[in-house]
Order: structure tokens, then C-alpha cells, then sequence
């Protein structure tokens, strides 16, 4: 069997329950390509599939580590890698599923040139206020400051490490990779809806998430760490239930921003998905069920004359 696919696109285009129909009927499992589940813990607030879905169809790289730990694109590759071998080996069909779009461009293209992390120098940038971080990414490297999201501290962070750490523009040293990544050729796919569609899934996943117990979730994973983890802090609905805890602001105002902030994210990665990876899209219609979407994919695959009708079942 020939493998594996890629299915991706933004948060909450119902990528999960497209991958798990996929996952049935031909046989497969999902490999999560997503730089949040990873963590132990942070269940509601990513949206992670429920046990009971994991337990009929295996997922890897869910609930891999505790928020102690860290995680990046260098571990993704190197903890895929054997797991997409594993699930070839037994005949089955790995199914590469997320959002996380470095995480694909590491699959694809191998991670950039840039130095590990420095302890110290990380502590040091961290410390400093967003808007001196920003004024020097500026001065150092427009290219970045440009492109990069500058809400996103995290990652200005890294930009100016690796820039004085290297004495070189972050960009430079992501050359190597080109403008778009190579698709796996016929077997990498995306999802996307009509703005109005994916604006009311993402309204509606949000009451269910708060409803379901974010904001108990979020005060019992302080006690665990995540007020350490700036990594696991950068999933949307965390940071800002942690503001809501702390006093900031009320329940639905906080609702109301985790709706805001999913919908600007989503947006960013659809736009980052069309720029960097070539991938064949679907136009998922708004009461489209999984399984027909699934379908169409399988028959984009059977037209595609890499896999052929030994897939179906």
C-alpha cells in the first residue's frame, strides 16, 4: 500500500471527522499534525478527538507529552517518521491529519537551518515587552516582521533569538525551503467552507468547548504547568480563559474572544495552507457529512491512479 495521505485546513473545517471516515474505510490510521494535542492535558481547548473515537481507530502522536516538556517540528519529524513506517508495515494506510503547518513543511522539506534554542538567551528575550521585540525584529529582518503573526510572542521570540544567536535574518535561513512544498502527488488534500459556514462552526465549537468545562480545565492545568509552557499557552481559548481567571475580563466576553481569535487563526492558516503547500482542495458543503467527504477524496485517489480500487472495502 502506497502512502501516506495528508489531510489539512483551518481549525474547525472538520478535518477529524473527515480523517476518521477516511481512517474506515480504507483501512487507515491518523497521525495528528497538531503542535497542541500533543500535550497531555489540553483536551477541550484543542479539540481533541474522545477516547472512545481513538479507541475504533488508532490516532498517534495524541497526548504525547506533559506540560513540562517541550515540543517543536524537530520532535514531530522525528516521532512521525516511525510511526507512519509502523502503520505502513502492517498494511495499513497512514493518514498524516492537522493544522499545524510548520509541522507539514518539516514532513515535506526537512526543518530549516536555524540553531537549537539558548536557555539563556530565550529567558532574556522573554522577558523583555512585546513591542521592543517587535522593534528590533523590524530593524534586523523586514522580511519576517512582515510575514510573521505578531500576536504570536512566541514565535517573535524565536525570530530574534535565532537572528542574534546567527547574526543573520531569520528568513535567510529558511531559503532553503521552497515557496510551496511538494505534495505528496495525489494524496494530499485540503479542506475548506464558505466563510459563513466556518464562522458558525467556529461559534458553535466554542459554546460547546466552554460548555463542556474550558474554563475548569484551564484552572486545573495551572496547577500542572501551563502558566510555565509558553508553547502549550498559544492554543486559543487557554490564554484567554487564564486572562479571565486572573480578573481581566467576564465568562462572555471571554467567549466572545476565543470566537474572535479562532476565527483570525483559521483564517491565517488558510492562507498559509493555499501559499506554502500543494494541495488539492475540497469545497465542503454546510450539512456535507463526513463520510460523503470522505468519499470524494477516495475518488479523487481512484482518478489519481495511485491506489486504485484496492482501497474500498
Amino acid at each position: 500500500m502506497t502512502g501516506p495521505i495528508l489531510l489539512a485546513g483551518p481549525t474547525g473545517v472538520g478535518k477529524t471527522a473527515v480523517a476518521i471516515a477516511l481512517a474506515i474505510e480504507l483501512e487507515g490510521e491518523i497521525v495528528s499534525v497538531d503542535s497542541m494535542q500533543v500535550y497531555r492535558g489540553l483536551d477541550i481547548g484543542t479539540a481533541k478527538p474522545p477516547l472512545e473515537e481513538r479507541a475504533g481507530i488508532p490516532h498517534h502522536l495524541i497526548d504525547v507529552v506533559d506540560l513540562d516538556q517541550s515540543f517543536d517540528a524537530a520532535r514531530f519529524v522525528s516521532e512521525a517518521i516511525p510511526r507512519v513506517s509502523d502503520i505502513a508495515s502492517r498494511g495499513r494506510l497512514p493518514i498524516l491529519c492537522g493544522g499545524t503547518g510548520l509541522y507539514f513543511n518539516a514532513w515535506l522539506n526537512g526543518l530549516g537551518a536555524s540553531p537549537a534554542p539558548n536557555p539563556e538567551l530565550r529567558a532574556e528575550l522573554e522577558a523583555l515587552p512585546l513591542p521592543e521585540l517587535l522593534d528590533e525584529l523590524a530593524r534586523k529582518d523586514l522580511t519576517t516582521f512582515n510575514q510573521i503573526d505578531i500576536d504570536n510572542r512566541r514565535r517573535v521570540v524565536r525570530a530574534v533569538e535565532v537572528i542574534r544567536l546567527t547574526g543573520k535574518p531569520f528568513s535567510s535561513q529558511r531559503a532553503h525551503w521552497p515557496e510551496r512544498a511538494p505534495s505528496l502527488a495525489g494524496r494530499s488534500f485540503g479542506l475548506r467552507r464558505s466563510r459563513e459556514d466556518l464562522h458558525g462552526r467556529i461559534r458553535r465549537r466554542v459554546e460547546v468547548m466552554f460548555k463542556a468545562g474550558l474554563i475548569e480545565e484551564t484552572r486545573q492545568l495551572l496547577d500542572r504547568g501551563l502558566a510555565t509552557n509558553r508553547t502549550a499557552q498559544q492554543a486559543i481559548g487557554y490564554r484567554q480563559v487564564m486572562e479571565h481567571l486572573a480578573g481581566e475580563r467576564g465568562r462572555l466576553e471571554t467567549v466572545e474572544l476565543v470566537q474572535t481569535r479562532t476565527r483570525q487563526f483559521s483564517k491565517r492558516q488558510h492562507t498559509w495552507f493555499e501559499n506554502q503547500l500543494d494541495l488539492d482542495w475540497l469545497e465542503v458543503g454546510e450539512r456535507e457529512a463526513p463520510i460523503e467527504t470522505a468519499r470524494r477524496i477516495i475518488h479523487r485517489l481512484q482518478e489519481s491512479g495511485r491506489h486504485g480500487e484496492s482501497f474500498l472495502r
